[in-house]
């Protein structure tokens, strides 16, 4: 696959490569402000991508992780939950996670009650392979859980479907404005307990790809999330588009919680924590074994 020539169009800040062949690589990610903007400079032709040609499908993180397990896609989300189950597919690239600092996936009632009063709760959640439902489970393994798709928990806690619901993504900025109250915020627990962020989402690639395209798309992955970094102003207008609803400054200050110097790079601590995370799911008797965190 030799590259013929590289354009540049400077009018619009473009690049474009023409190639003999293409090599397609297929990208999955949550149609979220926080994935968008992490993903915004290979959607938008930001930069040369040499014998790579992306694809971008969006999806909520649940079918990500199912469609994972038959290898769906070259590139994709997953929760930290699922890699337990396709370690054997996947390796885990060094940027693009979600990592709550202090704060993550939170429990939300109608009305306020104990953290200690969870047990036997009838619990909405926004799939069984979350890492939210996860930390649950680490938390308080004793509720009933009830499958919602995660735009929705919000109303059946409301409507009084549900007891609690479990809230990821832009929920957890916006949901004292439907009010609902807080029982406990899984990000501030695990950072209480161990000291560490909270895994939530990373990214991953198919090994079968091999190691050469493997570290060439991944170099690719960090510098989209480096693009929009530097500049935040343009990436965050196409955010913007996936905000549901959100203004600019909660979505900037959402994407700030997700995409940051952590999202380049997990960080030791940030490997520290996803090992640890495995760890205890497998002591809990969650994960059916122990796993090793394998990065790219």
């Amino acid at each position: 696959m030799s590259i013929l020539s590289r354009e540049r169009n400077a009018e619009f800040g473009v690049f474009r490569d023409s190639l003999e062949v293409k090599m397609d690589i297929r990208i999955a990610h949550s149609p979220d402000s926080d994935d968008a903007f992490m993903f915004y400079a290979l959607a938008k032709d930001k930069l040369p991508t040499g014998k790579f040609r992306f694809h971008h499908t969006l999806d909520d993180i649940e079918t990500l992780n199912r469609k994972a397990f038959d290898g769906v896609f070259e590139v994709t989300a997953i929760s930290f939950h699922a890699y337990p189950y396709l370690e054997d597919k996947y390796v885990l690239l060094p940027s693009g996670a979600s990592m709550g600092d202090g704060y993550g996936p939170m429990v939300v009632a109608r009305e306020p009650f104990g953290q200690n009063e969870l047990c036997g709760k009838r619990i909405a959640v926004p799939g069984k392979l979350t890492s939210a439902c996860l930390a649950l489970k680490l938390f308080q393994p004793d509720y009933e859980e009830v499958v919602v798709p995660f735009d929705r928990i919000m109303d059946a806690v409301k409507r009084g479907d549900v007891d609690a619901g479990l809230l990821i993504h832009e929920g957890q900025l916006t949901y004292a404005e439907e009010g609902l109250h807080l029982i406990v915020d899984f990000g501030a627990w695990w950072r209480e307990t161990t000291g560490l962020p909270l895994p939530l989402g990373g990214n991953v690639i198919r090994r079968d790809i091999g190691m050469e395209d493997i570290k060439e798309v991944s170099r690719l992955l960090k510098e989209s999330i480096q693009y929009s970094l530097d500049h935040r102003e343009e990436a965050l207008k196409y955010a913007l588009e996936f905000a549901r609803d959100l203004d600019p400054m909660k979505a900037d200050r959402f994407i700030g919680m997700y995409v940051n110097e952590r999202t380049l790079d997990y960080g030791e601590d940030g490997r520290k924590a996803v090992q640890l995370f495995f760890d205890k799911a497998y002591e809990a008797g969650i994960i059916p074994k122990p796993v090793k965190a394998e990065f790219v």
